[in-house]
């Protein structure tokens, strides 16, 4: 399939050409957010975007935002555009679900899934979010993590549609949580019963409605006979009859419809292969995600036969940003997920396989000069979650020659900078950073203003901006 991008969408001029962004520019660029960003030309843009020096994108994002005071976020359109033509390109015709935890705006999610036929359906990380999605317009949403939120599995129970709504199983306890939940609702069984021949309305009441389920299957590496473990630690079900168990259990409740198979291979998508300055330990992790490709992609198709004579599957969804290309490799495998290389985050630089464009930044104001070769800038302490190390601080992108002090890091109220561009900065200049993640940005900003060209095109809320913060 060859996505073809929609005039005034996000993506708009996007195409799963051969074409891949070769050089990481010092700054990003566009990739239209409203409908003045999807004008003709958007592609030779984002083309434009990756050749910008580090200067002239310095100059065209100052420019844009002088009328702002920082800190500020914002998405570089241009950017966000290569970025997207090249998640299709990677994807090669796999349908991709768009991981919202990695965008957290919700016009951005709704607007890239509605630029091309190659973005389908949503992977939430909540069920509370999941059901906001739903009551704002969207359908095909899957919980990506299990859910014990008994408030929110009550309004999806009583939801007059489920909106193409999943949860993610992986232990019969989950199921028996759910059925607690639900008791009484329309989706159970013995409560729609007793609701049809109680009284009151009496006939025609409508069937109970059973709850969409995906198994979660565990995608780890466990060679030398499971000695070594090598995966994050998701799902207890690593073998076909271990997941087949579950199918079982699942299509035995009249409750829950069993209708998907989840299996993200964190090992491969969510490892940089080419760790800077470490060219043994690049070899090493490439030797590894090669085997557990290898592995893996027999396991899968093994426990997608073996649930598929259980129950039939709508869907096989696998991979991730940093694992496009191989997964959709696997016959299995019916869709694709991704959504961190959109906003192209510092920890997706050490991958040789790709290389987004930095399209999310934010801004943070000059407001000290300790000394010579230092510059203090206002806040700046947006650490990524996952393990203590320095590859989750945020990283000073603009102006080039900046970087972060070792002790000091990036405080809670302020960051110094060091380095020989800090010379050249003034008090109430601003610096231009980077996140780690991707998604986690828009937890420290309610607004993202979307920039094409040396315009800020428009300004659109993040989750938090519209009052959302659902983890």
């Amino acid at each position: 399939m060859e996505p073809t991008g929609r005039s005034g969408s996000i993506v708009a001029g996007v195409s799963a050409s051969s074409e891949q962004p070769s050089t990481r520019a010092a700054g990003a660029r566009r990739t239209g957010g409203s409908d003045s960003a999807g004008r003709a030309g958007g592609a030779g843009a984002a083309h434009a975007a990756a050749a910008r020096t580090a200067a002239q994108q310095l100059i065209r994002l100052d420019r844009a935002t002088a009328a702002l005071d920082p800190p500020f976020a914002v998405v570089d359109l241009d950017a966000y555009r290569a970025n997207a033509r090249d998640l299709l390109r990677r994807a090669g015709g796999r349908p991709i679900r768009l991981a919202s935890k990695s965008i957290r705006c919700r016009a951005l999610l709704e607007r890239t899934l509605a630029s091309d036929a190659g973005f389908r359906g949503t992977l939430a990380f909540t069920l509370p979010e999941a059901l906001w999605l739903a009551d704002n317009g969207l359908r095909d949403l899957l919980v990506a993590y299990p859910t014990a939120d008994r408030a929110a599995l009550r309004i999806l129970a009583d939801r007059p549609d489920d909106a193409g709504i999943a949860l993610m199983v992986d232990d019969v306890a989950q199921l028996e949580l759910i059925e607690r939940a639900v008791a009484g609702s329309r989706t159970d069984p013995a409560g729609a019963s007793n609701a049809a021949g109680g009284g009151g309305t009496g006939g025609g009441h409508a069937p109970p409605r059973p709850i969409r389920l995906c198994i979660d299957a565990d995608a780890g590496w466990w060679p030398l006979g499971g000695r070594i473990r090598l995966g994050v630690k998701r799902s207890p079900l690593h073998t076909s009859e271990q997941v087949t168990a579950l199918a079982r259990a699942i299509v035995a409740r009249p409750a829950f419809r069993l209708v998907g198979l989840m299996a993200y291979e964190a090992q491969i998508a969510g490892v940089g292969d080419r760790p800077p300055g470490r060219p043994l330990m690049g070899a090493a992790l490439r030797t590894m995600q090669r085997l557990s490709a290898r592995e893996l992609a027999q396991r899968r198709a093994a426990i997608v036969a073996a649930v598929s004579a259980v129950a039939p599957l709508e869907f096989v969804n696998g991979g991730g940003t940093g694992s496009l290309e191989l997964t959709r490799a696997e016959p299995a495998v019916t869709e694709l997920a991704a959504g961190s290389g959109l906003y192209g985050p510092t920890l997706f630089d050490a991958y040789s396989r790709f290389s987004p464009l930095p399209a999310a930044l934010f801004a943070l104001p000059i407001v000290r000069r300790p000394g010579p070769g230092v510059a203090t800038a206002l806040g700046g302490g947006y650490l990524a979650s996952g393990p203590v190390d320095r590859a989750r601080l945020p990283r000073p992108l603009l102006p080039a020659g900046l970087r972060l002090d070792a002790r000091e890091g990036a405080g809670e109220v302020q960051t110094p900078l060091l380095g020989a561009a800090a010379d050249g900065l003034r008090v109430g200049d601003r610096v231009w950073m980077r996140h780690a993640k991707a998604g986690e940005l828009c937890e420290r900003f309610a607004e993202l203003h979307l920039i094409e060209g040396d315009v800020i095109v428009e300004t659109v809320p993040t989750y938090r901006g519209e009052g959302r913060t659902f983890l």
